[in-house]
C-alpha cells in the first residue's frame, strides 16, 4: 500500500467505523443517513479549517501572530477553546435543519461531528509526522473527539426538545475534558507518568459516552411506546 493511501485510510477508517457504531446504537428512531454523513463531512472540512487558522494565530505562530506562549497549559487550552466550539458548527447543521429531538440525536450528530473532525487531524498529523502518528493516533483521537462532540450534541438535543435553554455546561464540560486530555498529553512527551491521567480520562470518556447512549436509548424507547400508546405512526 503506498504510504499516502495507508495515511488516509487509517486516518478515516476507525473514525468510520466508530460512527457506524454509533450510529446502529440508535436502534429506535435512526437518523437520516444524509445528514449524519453531512454533519461527519463539516466536521472534517469546515470545523478542522476554522479550527487550525486560529490555533495559528493564537498559539502556534505560522501567521506571526502569536497572542499566547506555545506552552502545553496554552496549548491545551487555546484547543478546548477553539476546536470545541468549531465542531459544534456542525452539530448545528441537523439541529437547524430540525433533525434532533433528543439525546440520542445528539449523540449521534455529535459523534460524527468530532469523528470528522479527528480523521482529518489524524490525516494531517500523519501528512506531517508521517504513518506511524496517524496509526497511533487512530487508537485514541477519534473516541476522544466523538465524546466531546457528543456532550455538545447532547446539549442541541435537549435543547430541541425544550428541556434546557442553555448550552453552557455541556460547552464548558467538552472543553474541560479537552483540555485536560491535551494538556496531559502533552506533559506526558517529557515525563511518561503524566500517561496515567490520559488513561483515567479514556475510562471517563467511555464511562461519559456509554451513558448518554443508555439515556438516550431510554429515552427513544419511552417516546415509542407513547406514540404506539396514543396511536402515532412516527415509529412505524
Amino acid at each position: 500500500m503506498h504510504i499516502l493511501n495507508a495515511i488516509i485510510f487509517f486516518a478515516y477508517a476507525p473514525a468510520l467505523a466508530i460512527l457506524w457504531y454509533f450510529y446502529h446504537e440508535d436502534k429506535y428512531e435512526p437518523e437520516p443517513k444524509k445528514y449524519v454523513i453531512g454533519t461527519f463531512i463539516l466536521g472534517a472540512t469546515l470545523s478542522v479549517g476554522i479550527a487550525m487558522l486560529l490555533e495559528a494565530i493564537m498559539v502556534q505562530g505560522e501567521f506571526g501572530y502569536v497572542l499566547l506562549p506555545a506552552t502545553a497549559f496554552y496549548a491545551a487550552l487555546v484547543a478546548g477553546f477553539v476546536e470545541e466550539p468549531a465542531k459544534a458548527l456542525a452539530v448545528r447543521f441537523p439541529f437547524k435543519a430540525g433533525q434532533m429531538d433528543g439525546i440520542m440525536d445528539g449523540v449521534v450528530y455529535g459523534v460524527a461531528a468530532g469523528l470528522g473532525f479527528a480523521a482529518t487531524e489524524n490525516l494531517f498529523y500523519g501528512l506531517g509526522y508521517g504513518l506511524g502518528t496517524t496509526i497511533t493516533r487512530a487508537f485514541l483521537t477519534p473516541f476522544a473527539h466523538a465524546t466531546w462532540s457528543a456532550i455538545i450534541g447532547v446539549g442541541y438535543g435537549l435543547k430541541a426538545e425544550g428541556k434546557i435553554q442553555s448550552l453552557s455546561n455541556y460547552f464548558i464540560l467538552a472543553i474541560l475534558l479537552h483540555f485536560l486530555w491535551d494538556y496531559f498529553a502533552f506533559l506526558s512527551l517529557k515525563i511518561p507518568a503524566y500517561t496515567i491521567f490520559t488513561v483515567l480520562l479514556i475510562f471517563i470518556n467511555i464511562a461519559l459516552i456509554r451513558y448518554f447512549v443508555m439515556a438516550g436509548q431510554r429515552e427513544d424507547l419511552e417516546k415509542m411506546w407513547w406514540y404506539w400508546f396514543v396511536g402515532g405512526r412516527r415509529y412505524e
